[in-house]
């Protein structure tokens, strides 16, 4: 069913009965775009933490409007044994209820738009027919200033006095206007058969001036109200009203603007019944969705990670990611492709079984045979059929094998209330409930360079250990995954030496950021000095300084760079109590890797050795996500 501005107030009814009866939700969002600033590589680092992801996502995501939401309710019908869908599509768009309300500004990405022009999606619908939203911040707001508006008219009408024409100061290029209207009233009030009489549009210093002046003129008798006109041109409106029919218009007044606010709450007052129903959410890599929805239709999104997790449990305190349950066992063996579309046509096959679906009469349907992709209400509806596959693929495991598994059975636990984290390698999921995956990552380096370096120069300076990944963190640093943890020291000790970048563990990495806004709140250095190894260069490679030994063993620099003027190199970085026997080792494997550096693997060998290690580390961080239970 598609929901605008026009049809949401009848359908409220409707939608709500949905959401009441439904065994879970489904849902998804349509957005102006993804990022307003890095590149889609850059902000989803395959190596952040979850803190760092969520800072990206709402540092460069949150500026971009969620203008169509898609719900979709399930219920299941145990006479039938089939399931009952109600699908809604809404319009979303926030327009301000009055002159002084907030008025949200969003960005748009070319790209984006271009997708969804290109899907068919109505943008005219959007802006002119949008449902209206408020956050509970925007509309604390907007209620404590209607209550303060309404307070100070009562004051004035308690404590009227007549005020000298006099004493108010007319610009001369507006006197001759101010005359005309003043003698307007004057003929509207000699005329008896004349109730109300409407000024033609004008701006808001001539109607500041109308006020001013009407009112120390005609303290009594008339009564003055600006209005809207089809154009959204603002007029007054003179009416002929004793004291006491001003005072009931004054109330009027109040009353529509109460109803106005109450409009323009809109949207959010389905979120708010589907927080308070307490149901389970399914969404497809729903991270970004959670988000918008929080802090567009909640609370503005606050900056520690935690805070977030609390914030979002107490709106949706139950959600569970297809993306998620289908990336991991025991789905991940048998579906290949996890976008929403792919995975749709997968659990159309065996081993799986396709969910019969039922709609209520004469209430609107998708039909799948039809692909609707990207339409949030569609994209919503077959999320919630893939949830219902899985979970009841997960039934067939029991002894006796159940045929339908509940939104609120034990089966799918271990997927609630975690989210896909999209392109990190070893943390498979945001857990909202508890603390987050750690990974070792003791194969990780950090490295810090200058700014022409690009990816190749990094993939030249380890090009004797064979295959690795580079993961950009900025234009100066990136991690560097090697293919073995046994090369992390080997690597650390041949670059002691380097004046022109520097090599972090991951774990010292970790140390070093801890300590960043303690040196950034005592002004301690500034940031050039915090990388005192980064030099300025003339060509696009640099010169590195490693060890002479195994230099020509390698490396194959090639280029002519500035040498180094520093007169003094980084001190190298402490080594903590754990690394230094391994320190050791490196050392002397150091000295013999002239003779054998061939036996760490490089080529085609190393290659093959790359491809499963993405594979390896995530396999380490999510084989215990689902445990199958002994008695199965």
């Amino acid at each position: 069913m598609e929901i605008t501005r026009k049809n949401f107030k009848d359908s409220l009814d409707i939608i709500y009965q949905a959401i009441d009866e439904a065994e879970f939700l489904a849902i998804d969002g349509e957005f102006t775009g993804i990022s307003d600033g890095p590149t889609m590589g850059n902000l989803s680092n395959g190596l952040d933490m979850p803190a760092a992801r969520y800072a990206k996502l709402r540092r460069h995501s949150m500026n971009f409007l969620l203008f169509q939401f898609g719900i979709c309710s399930f219920r299941y019908n145990p006479n039938t044994l089939q399931y009952v869908t109600k699908a809604f599509n809404f319009y979303l768009f926030p327009r301000p209820p009055f002159r002084n309300s907030p008025d949200t500004t969003f960005v748009c990405q070319s790209s984006s738009i271009d997708f969804l022009a290109n899907q068919g999606f109505d943008f005219n619908k959007v802006f002119r027919e949008g449902i209206p939203y408020l956050s509970r911040d925007a509309e604390q707001e907007l209620r404590d200033l209607l209550e303060e508006r309404q307070r100070q008219a009562n004051e004035a009408a308690s404590s009227a006095a007549p005020v000298s024409p006099s004493t108010h100061v007319i610009p001369d290029e507006h006197k001759d206007y101010i005359a005309g209207i003043v003698q307007r009233v004057q003929e509207f009030l000699e005329d008896l058969a004349c109730e109300t009489m409407d000024l033609e549009p004008c701006t808001g210093y001539q109607r500041k001036l109308i006020y001013q002046v009407m009112n120390s003129r005609y303290p009594t008798g008339l009564h003055f109200e600006t209005q809207l006109n089809n154009k959204k041109e603002r007029y007054i409106v003179v009416t002929k009203a004793s004291e006491e029919e001003k005072r009931r218009k004054e109330a009027d007044k109040f009353v529509k603007e109460q109803d106005d606010l109450e409009d323009a709450v809109g949207f959010s007052k389905i979120v708010r019944a589907i927080s308070a129903s307490g149901k389970l959410v399914v969404g497809h890599n729903m991270l970004l969705d959670i988000m918008h929805s929080v802090h567009q239709f909640g609370s503005a999104l606050p900056e520690d990670l935690n805070e977030f997790k609390e914030l979002t449990n107490c709106m949706f305190p139950r959600l569970l990611d297809t993306k998620l349950m289908s990336s991991n066992h025991p789905f991940k063996e048998i579906i290949q492709f996890t976008q929403l579309g792919d995975l749709h046509r997968r659990l159309m096959e065996s081993p799986f079984k396709v969910p019969t679906i039922e709609s209520p009469e004469n209430f609107p349907a998708y039909n799948t045979a039809t692909e609707q992709l990207h339409e949030a209400g569609y994209d919503a509806y077959i999320t919630g059929l893939s949830f219902i596959t899985m979970a009841n693929y997960l039934g067939t495991f029991m002894h006796p094998a159940k045929q339908h598994v509940t939104a609120q059975s034990a089966l799918i636990e271990p997927f609630v209330n975690k989210l896909f984290l999209m392109r990190i390698i070893d943390i498979p999921y945001l857990n909202l409930t508890g603390p987050d995956p750690k990974p070792k990552r003791d194969n990780v380096l950090q490295v810090t360079f200058p700014k022409e370096w690009k990816t190749s120069d990094l993939h030249q300076l380890f090009s004797a250990f064979g295959g690795i990944q580079v993961s950009w963190i900025d234009s100066t640093s990136a991690f560097v995954v090697l293919s073995k943890k046994e090369q992390v020291p080997i690597a650390k000790n041949m670059c002691q030496d380097a004046e022109t970048y520097q090599i972090r563990t991951y774990s010292e990495y970790c140390r070093w950021c801890a300590c960043i806004p303690i040196l950034s709140k005592n002004k301690v250095t500034t940031s050039t000095e915090n990388k005192p190894w980064i030099k300025k260069r003339k060509h696009s490679v640099l010169e590195c300084k490693i060890n002479q030994s195994v230099a020509h063993q390698c490396m194959n620099w090639n280029g002519d760079a500035e040498p180094s003027t520093s007169p003094s190199q980084p001190k190298p970085l402490p080594i903590s109590e754990s690394d230094e026997e391994a320190s050791k080792k490196a050392k002397v494997v150091a000295d013999s890797v002239k003779k054998d550096w061939n036996k760490i693997g490089t080529g085609g060998q190393s290659s093959r050795k790359w491809e499963t290690l993405k594979e390896e580390m995530c396999s380490e961080q999510s084989s215990d996500l689902f445990e199958v239970p002994e008695n199965w």
